[in-house]
């Protein structure tokens, strides 16, 4: 890319990127949210997505440590509150938890993430990697992805519910404060990246940002589609390996 975009030109780039590539056009979210799955396959999606849970508060910890913009760092702490809390007992973290529990998954087991896919903490590492690593503009960038994320939680909040008689709202009740965060979150950082942005070469860098994390949340899909549903190849070690479901 040798011209420079518009900041609505750009924002339009940015949106065309998550309308071909966001996960909610994963078979395994179509399954998901259609009902198709089984409560083992349920609980493995909710047992892998855990690690990228877990992960959100590290890779924005990291992101705050680069810059000295004072003003950045009011804003995005706001997020390490949404995930961790302020007080133990608080916080998303604790609200997946709350779902994990509910699909009859124990605890400690989740959060030891021992009996996650492989292919889940590779792809969750090298999103950390690539925020701690890349250029500051490209790790605001990469978050970007919620600028899609309530239209796939109404999804699947709806369709879950209509679905599974093993869910209920108190189960899925993560959701209810990301309608809210994600947006909230997603305009800071929209902003961001439009206004820093500015050259070609910049932008092109923002775009494959965005384009890397809708890849990460794919491969994260992948690997459970491939491990829970076709051809069902389940890893030595991992959640359902050998027959074995806790």
């Amino acid at each position: 890319m040798t011209v420079l975009l518009s900041p609505d030109e750009l924002e339009a780039a940015l949106r065309a990127v998550g309308a071909a590539r966001y996960h909610n056009r994963h078979p395994f979210h179509q399954l998901l949210h259609g009902g198709k799955l089984d409560k083992r396959q349920v609980q493995a999606w909710a047992l892998n997505r855990y690690c990228y849970q877990a992960a959100i508060p590290i890779k924005d910890a990291a992101l705050m440590a680069r810059t000295d913009d004072a003003e950045l760092r009011r804003v995005w702490r706001q997020r390490l509150v949404d995930h961790d809390g302020t007080a133990p007992g608080e916080g998303g973290i604790v609200r997946w938890l709350a779902l994990a529990e509910g699909l009859g998954l124990d605890r400690d087991t989740v959060v030891s993430e021992r009996r996650a896919l492989p292919a889940t903490r590779f792809a969750v590492r090298a999103y950390v990697d690539f925020v701690r690593d890349r250029s500051l503009l490209e790790a605001v960038a990469s978050s970007l992805t919620e600028m899609f994320s309530p239209t796939i939680i109404s999804e699947r909040v709806s369709g879950m519910l209509a679905n599974y008689d093993f869910i209920t709202r108190e189960t899925l009740a993560y959701f209810n404060a990301r309608l809210d965060q994600a947006p909230r979150d997603a305009d800071f950082a929209l902003d961001y990246v439009k206004r820093h942005a500015r050259t070609p070469e910049q932008q092109q860098q923002a775009i494959a940002a965005l384009t890397f994390k809708c890849d990460v949340l794919w491969a994260q899909l992948d690997a459970l589609h491939h491990a829970y549903v076709s051809p069902g190849l389940i890893p030595p070690g991992a959640f359902g390996h050998e027959g074995v479901w806790s």
